[in-house]
């Protein structure tokens, strides 16, 4: 199985950006895929999860949006009107008949 990232970078307060995760391996179809994040200095959170319906978590709801292509084995986490307090490592995580899948993470930081 193998999970790769994507789309992270470094944007100013109110920007967006579009994070990929590409999947092999598994299907989504198939799967629960999050979205976490670790801010610095914080410990791991969920931001968002989709299976058949979204979660997210408070802090980002009704500014990030995850959705799945299954025909694409990808999943996408849009991120509109950042926040400084944003800025994190972020990791997409499938979940897979009992099984955690992580990648290795991409890098977004929200600053002036």
């Amino acid at each position: 199985v193998q999970i790769v990232e994507s789309g992270g970078g470094l944007v100013q307060p109110g920007e967006s950006l579009r994070l990929s995760c590409k999947v092999s391996g598994i299907f989504t179809r198939e799967s629960t895929m999050n979205w976490f994040r670790k801010p610095p200095g914080k410990q791991r959170e969920l931001v968002a999860s989709v299976n058949h319906f979204p979660y997210y978590n408070p802090d980002v709801e009704g500014r990030f949006t995850v959705s799945k292509d299954n025909d694409k084995n990808t999943v996408f986490l849009q991120m509109d009107r950042l926040r400084p307090e944003d800025t994190a490592i972020y990791y997409c995580n499938a979940q897979n008949r009992g099984t955690n899948y992580w990648g290795r993470a991409t890098q977004v930081t929200v600053s002036s």
